[in-house]
């Protein structure tokens, strides 16, 4: 017995002190892991980012375009397969729902804060980037709902990706729809956004 611990390190009791080398966990020891410890550190920071990166490069080309393009013949990327072509949507994502401008402001909102409080149990870093390519791009068209014309809350989203035969859509648009097919795979891979796996 003195041998083994003196391999591990660990001091044999003197006789008759009546010590128990499981007691540091009653007196003293180590304290018990805090609720989702071992999932490792949340991952608010990264979906912040990510949701700054795409809100950034959004509002960015939305600004390029609108100054160098707007009122102009559409410019070809490739040909006539992918042009760059400003136009003003006031309905959803693709120019769908023009009539519910309003309705969609709410709906965005409503997103960014259902984001906000799923984030105080982000510790999974996939959920943190699908999460934050969705809020970003809800941010991205809210605020243009909110500063564009024709008002506040009524605004147009300025949409110029235009591939052929398809509608019109933005960078926040694309981040919107890869952000929510990658939140489809995560759930039917059975990760969970507090970085649990659980099987149906």
């Amino acid at each position: 017995m003195a041998e083994a611990e003196r391999i591990t390190g660990t001091p044999e009791p003197e006789p008759g002190s009546g010590a128990d080398p499981t007691a540091g966990a009653e007196a003293g020891g180590p304290a018990e892991p805090e609720q989702g410890a071992g999932r490792g550190k949340r991952r608010i920071g990264a979906l912040l980012l990510v949701a700054l990166l795409v809100y950034l490069l959004d509002l960015g080309s939305k600004l390029l375009v609108v100054a160098k393009l707007e009122h102009h013949a559409p410019v070809e990327v490739i040909g006539t397969l992918l042009q760059f072509e400003v136009i003003r949507n006031r309905g959803a994502a693709f120019s769908i729902g023009e009539a519910l401008t309003i309705f969609l402001t709410i709906i965005a909102a409503t997103v960014i804060v259902v984001i906000a409080r799923i984030a105080r149990k982000l510790y999974s870093l996939p959920w943190a980037l699908a999460l934050g390519l969705l809020l970003g791009g809800a941010f991205g068209n809210l605020t243009d709902r909110i500063f564009r014309s024709p008002g506040v809350f009524e605004g147009a989203v300025v949409d110029f990706i235009a591939p052929a035969h398809f509608a019109v859509f933005n960078l926040a648009d694309s981040a919107i729809v890869c952000g929510g097919i990658l939140i489809v795979i995560l759930s039917f891979r059975g990760l969970d956004p507090d970085g649990t796996v659980h099987k149906d």
